[in-house]
Formats: C-alpha cells, sequence, structure tokens
C-alpha cells in the first residue's frame, strides 16, 4: 500500500475502526480515510442542496444511493472513489462496506424516504427539521468520522472497539 505521511490521530483512527475499519491496521486506516470520507461528503453536499431547496428530485435520487448503499458490496460513491479518484491520488482501494456502514445507510433511506415525504405532503417544516437534521449527523460524518448510526450498531451487536 502507499505509504502516507500524514498520520491520523488515534481518536480519528477509533472513530474509522467504529465504521467497521477492524481488520485494517493504523497505516492501513490512514490510507483509506479520506477515500472513506468522499461517500459522505459527497452526501451530505447533495442532501444539503436537496433540504435547502426542498427538492424532491434531489432528495429521492439520494434515497435511491442510499439504497444502493445497503444493497451492492460497496457505496455507489466508492465506486466513483475506487475506478477514478484513487488513481488521482495515488490512494488504495476502499474496502468493501462494512456491516456498520450498510446500518449507516439503512437509518439514510429510513430518513431521506421520510423526508421526501413530509416534503411531497407539503409538510415543510417537517421536511426543513428532518431534512437539516440529517445533514448534519452526515456533516459530522463528514468533518470528525464520528458516525453516529455506526456507533448505534456497535452498540445494539455489542461490537468492541480496540482503543
Amino acid at each position: 500500500m502507499t505509504t502516507n505521511s500524514n498520520n491520523l490521530s488515534k481518536t480519528r483512527i477509533n472513530r474509522l475502526k467504529a465504521q467497521g475499519y477492524l481488520n485494517q491496521s493504523d497505516q492501513e486506516i490512514c490510507e483509506l480515510a479520506f477515500g472513506n470520507r468522499f461517500a459522505f461528503i459527497t452526501c451530505s453536499i447533495l442532501v444539503g442542496l436537496g433540504v435547502a431547496t426542498a427538492n424532491i428530485l434531489i432528495l429521492s435520487t439520494m434515497t435511491l444511493i442510499a439504497f444502493l448503499g445497503i444493497v451492492l458490496p460497496y457505496h455507489p460513491f466508492d465506486y466513483i472513489y475506487n475506478y477514478w479518484i484513487r488513481n488521482l491520488l495515488n490512494k488504495p482501494r476502499l474496502p468493501q462496506r462494512s456491516q456498520q456502514l450498510k446500518f449507516a445507510c439503512i437509518i439514510a433511506t429510513i430518513w431521506l424516504s421520510t423526508t421526501v415525504f413530509l416534503f411531497y405532503s407539503q409538510l415543510y417544516i417537517a421536511g426543513y427539521i428532518a431534512g437539516t437534521l440529517l445533514f448534519l449527523v452526515a456533516l459530522i460524518v463528514s468533518t470528525t468520522d464520528f458516525c453516529i448510526p455506526s456507533s448505534i450498531y456497535n452498540y445494539i451487536f455489542k461490537i468492541k472497539i480496540n482503543k
């Protein structure tokens, strides 16, 4: 694997382990960190745009993308990263999505479907509240690597993260 001179803090490494990177070394996690964030950043931007404009088409498309993140081995944006962006950056391929991140996609699919329904039903205040909360959850993982749904998954299934 390519060596990464930018080492991550132990806190950030543990946050990535909590997302399911349990079989990778700390150095491998450092090398995968940006690639892992790529899907979250892209989703955050598109969800934020969809919520800000109450755009049902954008939010419905994001619902489909989140659903595909459940059923495909990789998140749809991981395919873009693995087949195009990583080559430009000389980074390793992202592994298949973990159960923690698939669980996050389940939550996102339900949350986005609810937000779409609220906007479709012209319940705009509720739609903006639901959508903004989802955007904030996505923004947190995009900027800090702390994935709330992954933490919930680990708690429910009693998965211990080595600290």
